[in-house]
């Protein structure tokens, strides 16, 4: 039966860095906190999500209690209980992993990150309608590159490139039934494990990681691997949107972002 049931929204917003370059750049205490066109990156994530219909209540996991403090809006929103806060932990994937923990197992979760700030309800209810038609415990966000270099000629993004094309990850999330939750703990292992490239070959496999290396693995291909190791079944929703793919990484991140949101203040009505 398919979940009826508003998608719980974590907004992954702790540094990963003791100094975060575009915090650094920004002059602010931590990256969620840059503002962007005047509007700090993590309230307009916040906003996203308020507007997007197929989400409900929302969680922030970071950042320091301090910088919450610091921004009286968003002191405020978590003070009167329209944003629950919860403190950081050492890595994005043990963020996630505490807060649903916290959460009802029958109830759907979007997760998605403070540098998203591009991020709209039209691309929040797209992903969570899209994932919610499918039939797998756990979806990612996905945008074809060659969408996403039409659209910002020039942009660099990290890309998966696969036998069927080159794929970037949108930073969008969805866990959609009880077992889903496995795959945050999947997640934390392979994080725990990103400085031993052969340990994370034991976890995703000798032949995937050959095969991808060859470059003769598709995306299905890597989705059913995947499936088989987590015990669970991924997916994908492909983002109709080239800007779900652009988050805040770097300076030239922040700038390349800063120049889109003014193109879509010349664009919307007066």
């Amino acid at each position: 039966m398919k979940q009826s049931k508003p998608f719980s929204a974590i907004i992954l917003a702790a540094d990963r860095e003791q100094k975060d370059p575009v915090a650094d750049f920004a002059d602010v205490s931590c990256k969620a906190s840059v503002p962007v066109s005047g509007r700090q990156m993590v309230l307009r994530v916040l906003d996203a999500l308020a507007e997007a219909d197929q989400t409900g209540q929302r969680f922030l996991a970071g950042p320091a209690i301090n910088a919450v403090e610091q921004n009286q809006e968003l002191s405020g929103l978590v003070k009167s209980g329209q944003v629950k806060w919860f403190a950081p932990q050492d890595t994005p994937s043990t963020s996630a992993f505490n807060v649903l923990q916290s959460l009802p197992e029958d109830v759907p979760v979007l997760v998605t990150t403070a540098d998203h700030a591009l991020l709209t309800a039209e691309m929040v209810d797209h992903f969570c309608s899209e994932a919610r038609a499918s039939d797998c415990d756990v979806i990612a966000g996905v945008a074809e590159y060659e969408l996403l270099a039409e659209a910002v000629p020039g942009t660099r993004r990290t890309v998966t490139q696969l036998a069927d094309g080159g794929y970037c990850g949108c930073n969008l999330f969805a866990f959609l039934t009880p077992q889903s939750r496995r795959a945050a703990d999947f997640w934390r292992k392979v994080e725990q494990e990103r400085k031993k490239p052969l340990r994370i070959i034991k976890v995703m496999g000798w032949l995937a990681v050959i095969r991808y290396l060859l470059g003769r693995l598709s995306l299905e291909q890597a989705l059913a691997g995947l499936s088989q190791r987590m015990g669970l079944r991924v997916g994908v929703v492909r983002m109709p949107f080239a800007e779900a793919a652009i988050d805040v990484d770097k300076v030239e991140d922040l700038l390349l972002v800063e120049s889109i949101l003014a193109e879509r203040q010349k664009r919307a009505p007066c």
